[in-house]
């Protein structure tokens, strides 16, 4: 671990990087800028959940996939969810990201329509789980077991996180960030106002997690839950309050600088 005094000044260091990346120029190359195509919650929230689903592989290639599923949701998400049919989801059997292909999407569909027909959809979900013992942990538990509860292809189970296996929930944690994180800035939405900032977590990946080993933040080598709440633990020692705003800066100094 870095002495006190490096970690003085690597939290300088980390303030400066976060300033520099999180404003509205950042949205310009991220997959965030497809919920902000959207001002109704409900839709900001299927549009993010969705296309975080989807985050991984090539950015524009991201972006390029969410857009075509806010296509085929008429670019009206919360109206698509509460009132699709079986021949309207079956409109997006074709549909593929990577693994994820059309058996997965609608399934994901489907799962969103109960929840929101069902359960008071994604933001009371999440926030019923948090409530459980104010822990992002138990939020994105909840979650999943919520989600699976439909019938589903095993397949279609590795594509939401498992943290009670371990799992770093890297897309479900950098979708927390975006609905629950509020600052000036404008990038994260912070519209779900039950569940503290101060609790998220990192969303750790390969370029968060390379910057923060290299830094000496994060001694864990995988990238695991327990990673996760190692490095969680340090940031939180730089900003109690705001901690998962260096995400903007790890995941900047490891996707845009050498």
């Amino acid at each position: 671990m870095a002495s006190i005094k490096n970690l003085l000044e690597i939290k300088a260091f980390l303030d400066k990087k976060a300033e520099l990346y999180n404003n509205l120029e950042f949205i310009e190359t991220d997959p965030i800028q497809v919920p902000h195509q959207f001002t109704l919650k409900e839709d900001i929230e299927i549009a993010g959940f969705l296309t975080s689903t989807i985050s991984w592989g090539q950015r524009m290639s991201i972006i390029k996939n969410a857009n075509s599923l806010m296509t085929l949701m008429d670019k009206n998400p919360h109206e698509f969810i509460l009132n699709a049919s079986k021949k309207d989801f079956a409109s997006f059997q074709h549909f593929v990201h990577r693994t994820f292909q059309g058996t997965d999407c609608i399934f994901f569909l489907r799962s969103l329509q109960n929840i929101y027909l069902k359960h008071g959809g994604l933001e009371k979900v999440f926030t019923d789980g948090f409530k459980i013992d104010k822990t992002i942990y138990s939020s994105l538990n909840k979650f999943r077991n919520i989600f699976f509860s439909l019938q589903h292809e095993k397949r279609t189970g590795k594509h939401i996180a498992n943290v009670a296996a371990n799992a770093s929930a890297k897309r479900l944690n950098m979708f927390l960030r975006w609905m629950v994180r509020k600052d000036d800035k404008g990038v994260d939405f912070g519209i779900w106002p039950d569940i503290s900032q101060s609790s998220l977590m990192l969303p750790l990946d390969l370029h968060t997690g390379n910057t923060a080993r290299q830094l000496r933040l994060l001694q864990r080598k995988q990238d695991d839950w327990k990673a996760v709440d190692e490095i969680t633990t340090v940031l939180r020692n730089f900003d109690p309050i705001d901690p998962i705003k260096y995400d903007f800066a790890l995941f900047g100094i490891g996707a845009f600088e050498k």
